[in-house]
C-alpha cells in the first residue's frame, strides 16, 4: 500500500494470517487514501505447494541446526 502498487497477483492465499482477503482485507480498507486492485489465486495450487515445500524445509533445517551438537 505504501508503494502505491496499482494492482497486486498473488498465488496462493494464506488462511491464518492473510491480508488480502483470508482473515482481513486491508486493500478494502476505505479509510486508507491510496486504493490497490487485487487479483488472487493465480496458480493457487501451484503457489500453495511451493509455500508448503519452502517452509517445510525452513523447519527442517531449523529443527536439523538446533539439534546439532555444539
Amino acid at each position: 500500500m505504501h508503494g502505491r502498487i496499482k494492482h497486486l497477483f498473488y498465488g496462493a492465499c494464506d488462511p491464518k494470517t492473510g491480508a488480502c482477503g483470508s482473515i482481513t482485507n486491508l486493500f478494502l480498507e476505505q479509510r486508507l487514501n491510496h486504493h490497490t486492485s487485487v487479483t488472487g489465486g493465480i496458480q493457487a495450487e501451484a503457489c500453495g505447494k511451493m509455500l508448503s515445500v519452502f517452509f517445510a524445509d525452513r523447519r527442517k533445517q531449523h529443527k536439523e541446526a538446533k539439534d546439532k551438537p555444539g
